[in-house]
């Protein structure tokens, strides 16, 4: 069972009030939107269900449990190699321009919350969410499979509150919305922890397609 100290750390490390601007990306989705591919509650489910089901699952977290256990062994080495690999993934410049603000901009908020380790990741082109919340995660001795879906849960309300804005949805279609994928959020875990290295990897065409042209997009609320 979790600590009650480390819950609230994950808490914290998971709240639309972490002052890194997660709010301001939607992965693709806006691009969705403005295709009209997601017009409605069923399409905003089939987008979401999909890229966690080809993209977290098989990619995200996976590389999440790597780097985890690179941090709690001091893997210096380890922690680069899935760091970069991670970036790999990312097949659009915004798409990897946003993992890399993201992790840059947590590297920051680490090490003025006293986690040193962070400090050497604030200005790297391969800089990760998932790199830093794993080093954040260890620090504050939250157990590898509660921060696993700690992260996943934290992309997923992102996701919701995104196609809230975009298609529009409701507020309460928007929470049903969100009880009904965070449902699946155990069974990727459980999914991702069973994943060997020759076997990460997902095939999301369409967030590629779509990021691509979101980046050339006339009008936009989303960076990405």
């Amino acid at each position: 069972m979790i600590r009650d100290i480390a819950l609230l750390r994950l808490l914290q490390l998971v709240s639309p009030g972490l002052p890194i601007g997660l709010y301001s990306y939607s992965q693709g989705l806006e691009g969705a939107v403005e295709e009209q591919l997601v017009t409605n509650v069923d399409q905003a489910y089939e987008w979401i269900d999909g890229m966690q089901q080809q993209g977290l699952a098989q990619i995200d977290l996976p590389i999440l449990a790597r780097l985890f256990d690179a941090w709690t062994l001091k893997d210096k080495a380890a922690v680069m190699y899935w760091s970069a690999t991670l970036m790999a993934y990312r097949e659009t410049f915004e798409l990897r321009a946003e993992d890399r603000q993201a992790g840059q901009a947590l590297a920051r908020l680490l090490v003025e919350l006293g986690i040193d380790d962070a400090a050497f990741w604030l200005r790297r082109s391969d800089a990760t969410f998932a790199t830093l919340f794993s080093l954040a995660a260890t620090r504050w001795r939250i157990p590898k499979q509660e921060a696993m879906l700690g992260y996943v849960w934290s992309w997923l309300e992102n996701q919701v509150l995104c196609a809230v804005k975009l298609v529009p949805l409701g507020q309460v279609a928007g929470q049903r919305l969100l009880i009904a994928l965070a449902d699946q959020l155990p069974e990727h875990v459980d999914r991702a922890l069973l994943v060997a290295d020759d076997e990460i990897g997902g095939s999301a065409f369409g967030l590629a397609l779509l990021s691509s042209r979101h980046e050339m997009q006339y009008s936009r609320l989303f960076r990405s």
